[in-house]
């Protein structure tokens, strides 16, 4: 078994680190962009007076840094090789999702809407795996373009994590001769919904609430008469770009349904597993960040005379989430290698549980690293000069979206007690054979199974 990283890749991280001295770093510390960044950050970033959106001058500054990167063959890196990509593997962006956020807070990586000179997108993999052909044709050169943007529209104001639940609903309907579906309902939380082109919208279009099939996924243009935004929803880490939104009477044709009818749920844990791996490899390269600078801090500051690395109430708690840091890192990229060996609905059926260890472990750990790097650096730690209670701030947020901590951790439960997964088969023998002997007259005592 061997645990070193492809030579390769090394050197693809060595190129990144030489890529963002060279080209985003100046960027960043032109002018007085490093606003964005500083203790000013939420009132550089949010326009307080308009929503609590982000600024314009942000978003401009950081779609210049995006251009940057995607000319230098760097933002596309895991879109597929026929998409004018590289290819990269989730393995692969776990390492570098990893490498990059342990750099701190910067105009390289700043995730707080998914900033990154290498992107996250797992859309452009669902197009790749799910589009017909001739959605292909419609969409495809516009998606190479980046012209193609779209909203997750799953989370509802009224059902989130219970999502086969769901109120929103589509009905067949044919229109001018054409076969299509009328669509109401409301999502909640539909991030982007400022710049995407379109929403990915669920909605239930047979069944009964609580069926895991019957759910399909539309492809709806965000400017659809129909789609209104009702709110922006403020949240703990400025500025906002979750809204709530309401979608009434609209008509799409058959051609807007993405992957298959009534099998909506499984391209929408597609995309699940893709970014959790990812937000859990981004989550621990931010809870090092967190570790490596209190360790620094706590060897350089010196009250009553000695450095405070000295005293053991410092060195364990950075001791024990080191030692989780490590750890972790060989369980995400574990995962993530064997990601890349299965298919989208084998992922689900054999290692959804591993991914779900991964993301919210790593989510919590980053909170909690954030936290004992406030502790550790004392009052300027908590202060907006230290990236850590930013750092706190936004990654919070995983430990809900994306699946909250509780309902993955009932998904890793189900695999381990046999109720999903690869040991259903083998539970659902030996409670026969239980059951079978129980009937027998033996008792627990005299039963070996």
């Amino acid at each position: 078994m061997d645990f070193a990283l492809d030579p390769e890749l090394v050197e693809y991280l060595a190129e990144l680190d030489r890529f963002i001295e060279a080209e985003i770093k100046p960027i960043e510390q032109l002018d007085d962009n490093i606003r964005f960044f500083d203790h000013r950050r939420e009132h550089a970033r949010t326009d307080w007076d308009n929503d609590g959106l982000p600024r314009q001058e942000w978003e401009d500054l950081l779609a210049v840094a995006r251009k940057k990167a995607d000319e230098a063959g760097h933002l596309r890196y895991a879109w597929p090789k026929e998409m004018g990509g590289k290819g990269g593997t989730n393995l692969a962006m776990a390492v570098i999702r990893e490498h990059l956020a342990a750099k701190g807070l910067g105009l390289h990586n700043d995730l707080q809407n998914e900033h990154s000179i290498v992107g996250n997108n797992p859309f452009v993999l669902m197009f790749k795996a799910f589009a017909t052909n001739a959605q292909y044709e419609m969409y495809g050169e516009r998606l190479l373009k980046g012209e193609i943007r779209a909203a997750f529209g799953l989370t509802e104001p009224n059902h989130g994590s219970d999502a086969t639940f769901m109120e929103t609903r589509a009905v067949r309907e044919e229109k001018d001769g054409v076969s299509g579906w009328r669509i109401n309902g409301q999502k909640m939380w539909t991030t982007g919904m400022h710049v995407v082109s379109h929403i990915m919208v669920f909605a239930r279009t047979s069944g009964k609430d609580g069926d895991a099939t019957g759910i399909t996924v539309f492809l709806v243009p965000a400017d659809d008469p129909g789609v209104k935004i009702e709110e922006w929803m403020w949240t703990f880490n400025m500025p906002t770009d979750h809204p709530r939104v309401s979608l009434t009477n609209i008509w799409v044709p058959d051609e807007a349904i993405w992957g298959v009818e009534g099998r909506g749920l499984g391209l929408g844990q597609s995309f699940v597993h893709q970014n959790r791996i990812r937000q859990a490899a981004s989550s621990l390269g931010a809870a090092v960040y967190c570790i490596n600078e209190s360790v620094k801090y706590a060897r350089l500051r010196k009250p009553f005379g000695k450095a405070l690395s000295e005293n053991q109430a410092i060195q364990w708690p950075l001791v024990e989430l080191n030692t989780q840091a490590e750890m972790l890192r060989l369980l995400i990229r574990k995962t993530a290698w064997e990601m890349d060996q299965l298919d989208h609905k084998e992922i689900e059926r054999q290692i959804s549980d591993k991914v779900s260890m991964c993301n919210y472990w790593g989510n919590r750990l980053c909170c909690e690293a954030a936290d004992r790097a406030m502790q550790v650096h004392g009052g300027i730690g908590y202060s907006r000069h230290k990236a850590f209670e930013h750092i706190y701030r936004h990654h919070r947020r995983y430990r809900i979206t994306e699946g909250s901590e509780e309902i993955q951790m009932r998904k890793v439960a189900a695999f381990l007690f046999g109720y999903l997964g690869p040991k259903r088969q083998e539970f659902a023998e030996l409670e026969k054979r239980y059951d079978e002997l129980r009937a027998s007259g033996l008792n627990d005592r005299e039963i070996e199974i």
